[in-house]
Order: structure tokens, then sequence, then C-alpha cells
């Protein structure tokens, strides 16, 4: 069934209520990375008990951090078989920190879809608000679906970000575990390509390879902790398009440059020729 692009775009959402608590929080942090260093500080303070400071990126796993099923794309106007989906870009917006436990409801809406011929680019934009109705974060996703185009609209703006043409200003060396995806899968993607080498396989993958939320993360974290003092509380937005694929146990390599008053920069795989494993990274400070 083709894509409805009036009736997705005009479509009210259920809003979706959800909790976290700051095990949950340790968790997202752990899965990312954090405590590397036990006795580093600034990384204690993610894994603090009770209070631990929260990266802006969990306001992108939050909604979803408890669910056990496999997450569908059928919506008004929209019904896309998941494996034909792939996850093209990711971005958050915080007003203030987010807390380190809560209660809030999820609001989702459908900005924008793009006919790019053999595809379609789907945009949908997430509010999500405390009890009271204070805003706590707002997040934006794209996702690209495979053989959903040809729907006669219009193809949109291009998605290629290119870097500054000088060097980095700083580059940053980003070891990651060889069970980083089996630990970052506790974080509410349980999606097999992950966690099962015949799964991977299957899918064309010599072994499982590492969530891109979880590398989405990763890229956050390296951007505050070596450039913002690692105080997440210096964070405005952060987002990033994901460009290929990390197999867990290599080391990343994130290059950033100062520009505009912002930090941009990509991620890359320095093993494998540097490919470019998380694009348009782009961090704006408070």
């Amino acid at each position: 069934m083709p894509i409805d692009v009036d009736k997705a775009l005009a479509a009210d959402l259920d809003p979706i209520e959800f909790s976290w608590t700051s095990s949950d929080i340790q968790l997202y942090h752990l899965g990312l990375g954090a405590g590397a260093d036990p006795m580093d500080q600034r990384e204690l303070r993610y894994l603090t008990d009770n209070t631990p400071q929260v990266l802006p990126t969990f306001g992108n796993v939050g909604v979803s951090f408890h669910m056990t099923e496999a997450p569908t794309v059928q919506f008004p106007g929209i019904d896309i078989e998941l494996s034909k989906v792939l996850h093209a870009s990711e971005a958050v917006t915080v007003p203030g920190p987010i807390p380190p436990s809560g209660t809030a409801q999820s609001k989702q809406r459908f900005t924008e879809i793009w006919d790019k011929g053999k595809a379609a680019v789907i945009v949908s934009e997430t509010t999500v608000t405390d009890p009271s109705g204070t805003v706590l974060w707002t997040t934006k996703r794209s996702i690209f679906a495979r053989g959903e185009g040809g729907f006669g609209g219009e193809r949109g703006p291009s998605a290629s970000v290119e870097p500054p043409s000088r060097a980095p200003d700083i580059e940053i060396a980003l070891p990651t575990l060889p069970q980083q995806a089996l630990l970052y899968r506790l974080c509410g993607d349980r999606n097999p390509l992950h966690s099962d080498p015949a799964f991977a396989a299957a899918a064309g993958f010599d072994r499982p390879i590492l969530h891109g939320l979880c590398t989405y993360g990763i890229g956050c974290k390296a951007i505050v902790d070596n450039l913002l003092d690692g105080d997440v509380s210096a964070v405005s937005s952060y987002g990033a398009r994901f460009a290929g694929v990390v197999i867990p146990g290599e080391t990343l390599q994130a290059n950033i440059w100062k520009e505009d008053g912002k930090f941009v920069g990509n991620l890359t795989a320095p093993a494998r020729d540097n490919t470019i494993v998380l694009s348009g990274v782009e961090l704006t400070p408070v």
C-alpha cells in the first residue's frame, strides 16, 4: 500500500506514557562506555546512584527503553515492513538537563515525507513533557524506507553534509568493547542483528554490528567529555546522520571542528580506511 502523505501528516497519534529510573540512566551510560576509567570523577558523574547526570541522547531512547517487542512502522497513512527501513538521522534538543528519573508523556507527529524515487524519507518529531506539561526534550528522526518512493511527492532537500575543508580541531580515539552491542541491547533494542551471529550473517554481516543509536550516543559523550568539561548541562542540542556500520570491539575516531559557535564533525573507523560511520555530527552548546 503506497504512503498516503496527507493522511500521515495530518495524523493525531496517541500519546505514550512512560517512566525511567536512575538505574536506567546508569545502564544507558554503561552501554555507551561510561566508566572505562572507574577512578575518573567526570566518568563517575554518569554513574552516580540516584542522581547521575544524564546525557541528552537518553532522550532518543527514553520512550522505548523498556520495550521488549520489535518496533513497527504502522501509522495512519504509513504501513511499511520493518526490513525495508533504515535509520537515517536522529537529533535531540533539551531546554535543560534531563532528570535522572521521572514520568513523562511522549507525543509524536510526522512533519515531512519525501519521495526519493526508489525510496521514501519519513521525518517525525516527538515532544516529551512532564506531568505538569513542561517540555523535557524534543527529538527529530528520519527513516529511509526502501521501495516506498514513487508516489509522486516532492523529492526534498539533499541529506549530504560536508565537514570543513581544514584539518579537525580535535581528534578523539573512541575504543568500543567486543560485548558493546550485547550490553547496549539492554537499553530497549533487542534486534537480533546486534546479538545473533547467524541472524547477522543472513543479513550480510560477518558478525553482529553495533546499534546506530549507540554510536550516536558515543559521539555525543565524546564531545561533552573533551570539549565541554564533561558537563551535560552545557548541551542545547545534538544530532547526526547514520553513515555506516560499527563492529563491536573496534576503535572509532571522532573528528571535531569548532564552527560558528557549534561543534561539528564525524566518526570514522580508522582500521577500515577511515570509513565514516556517523556523519553530520552537530552539537550546539548552551
